[in-house]
């Protein structure tokens, strides 16, 4: 029986209840490869420390730049960093 077989295998003989949290599994292992940035992010420690007086500033800003419309998608900064002049 090759591996493939054997995993599945494995997934039939799942509860159906458990079969969410396999397919998370899966994903999460697979995405391990394509995605490392997404991986490692996931994976980071929280931030336990307080929050500072600067850094709850710069949220509050952010928020209303939010709320004004003040900002952009990660497609759209993506897009103008390509079509940017070379320094």
């Amino acid at each position: 029986m090759t591996t493939k077989e054997a995993l599945h295998r494995l997934i039939d003989d799942l509860p159906d209840e458990q079969l969410p949290a396999a397919e998370q599994f899966l994903v999460d292992l697979r995405d391990r490869t394509h995605h490392p940035l997404r991986h490692a992010l996931r994976d980071a420690p929280v931030d336990d420390e307080a929050e500072s007086d600067d850094e709850r500033t710069a949220v509050q800003v952010a928020r209303a730049e939010l709320a004004r419309g003040e900002v952009i998608t990660d497609e759209e900064l993506w897009r103008r960093l390509r079509h940017a002049p070379a320094r």
